[in-house]
């Protein structure tokens, strides 16, 4: 975890007092509030940060400067290492602050149930929230994903539903499943990750100020996908409004996702063509979540598949990352990004998860030939894969 510098050795801040904390300074003076030097601050008034349980270890994860690619590039890719959090990616956040929110409106009591239709993140991070909040927790997810997903929400105590992939129009789309099943329930909420604005108001308030607060307010340009839509929209509207409308914001997009087309053509095309490795990314729609920031957006890309399994495994070749399909999304469409900036400019994206529950699959050289996509890893990486 990323360490915080802070003048006062008596100040233990929690971590939603911490995002609080980075929003008021990144409108001060940084240089009072952040350390300039190391993270590893050996310094007397050093005094590191102490979570009360799992959800106050939420956030606050480190920035990663991608030293080769910047170098390469003559522009600054930093990524924010969402990995890191105790439940393994950026998802943590939307399952803390819904669940959070459910409680202060009183819609779920001691005892109840936790209901969401997720690709997977989502639902472990909600699975952890729900463990150290004595929840239940009941998970609708597509039929599609990961095994190594699946098992690992069963192993956290949830419920799991693998249901057939059905559109969203579709009554047994896995979202409405959920929707369904937590309504025929007593003391459950369904968290409604796609359109609930409390997921886009998590990264408001955490995410954007954390990046905001790590640069010291120098960055050029931020970028990343959008499955659900929390964590581009609420990063971008909180570093596009600091900025004054400085800050070149950029949707990432899979094929087989609708959101490229939608912003290319002003709100005018759905077309989502093509399908995608990634998982828990793209849209056929604009959820509620995006559909708040969509005037912000001043660009969009398309990642073809063939660019993303590259950059997962020059990551982990040239930068020691072992990441996941999204991450190397992201990654490849902040180079991008960079390449329409001066140089020197500083490029933000998120690092979502590990390859850890992609590992059989993304170093799998028959998986690799079922995507057409082997022949697309460069033989110098081609040592990675080692699974058959």
């Amino acid at each position: 975890m990323i360490s915080t510098t802070l003048r006062s050795p008596s100040l233990l801040l929690k971590s939603s007092s911490i995002a609080q904390f980075c929003n008021s300074a990144a409108r001060k003076d940084f240089q009072r509030c952040f350390a300039t030097k190391s993270n590893r601050d050996v310094r007397p008034d050093f005094v590191p940060l102490v979570a009360d349980g799992f959800v106050e270890a939420i956030g606050n994860t480190p920035l990663i400067r991608l030293s080769n690619l910047s170098k390469e590039l003559g522009r600054n890719i930093y990524a924010k290492a969402e990995y890191m959090n105790p439940g393994g990616s950026v998802k943590d956040r939307a399952a803390k602050y819904i669940v959070e929110d459910a409680e202060k409106k009183g819609l779920i009591k001691p005892g109840g149930t936790v209901v969401e239709g997720t690709a997977g993140n989502t639902g472990i991070g909600l699975a952890h929230v729900c463990r150290s909040r004595g929840y239940k927790c009941v998970i609708y997810m597509p039929d599609t994903q990961s095994p190594a997903k699946m098992d690992l929400l069963r192993l956290l105590g949830a419920e799991v539903n693998p249901v057939p992939v059905k559109p969203f129009s579709d009554p047994m789309n896995f979202n409405h499943q959920a929707k369904r099943h937590a309504e025929s329930l007593t003391n459950a909420v369904w968290t409604d990750q796609f359109d609930n604005l409390v997921n886009r108001e998590a990264h408001i308030k955490s995410t954007g100020p954390e990046i905001w607060a790590q640069l010291k307010g120098k960055v050029d340009g931020f970028t990343c996908s959008t499955g659900t839509g929390g964590t581009f929209a609420g990063v971008s509207r909180y570093l596009k409004e600091i900025s004054q409308g400085k800050t070149k914001i950029v949707v990432a997009d899979p094929p087989g996702s609708c959101v490229y087309a939608y912003v290319k053509s002003g709100g005018q095309s759905l077309d989502n063509s093509g399908s995608s490795f990634t998982e828990g990314i793209g849209q056929g729609r604009i959820t509620n979540n995006l559909a708040q920031d969509i005037e912000i957006i001043d660009d969009a890309l398309k990642i073809p598949d063939s660019e993303s399994i590259e950059m997962l495994y020059r990551l982990l070749d040239n930068e020691g990352l072992f990441l996941g399909g999204t991450s190397g999304l992201n990654v490849v469409a902040a180079c991008k990004l960079a390449l329409t900036l001066p140089e020197g400019s500083n490029v933000v994206t998120i690092l979502c998860d590990s390859a850890h529950k992609y590992s059989d699959r993304l170093f799998s050289k028959k998986w690799l030939q079922s995507k057409d996509l082997l022949n697309h890893i460069p033989k110098s990486l081609s040592k990675y894969i080692t699974l058959e």
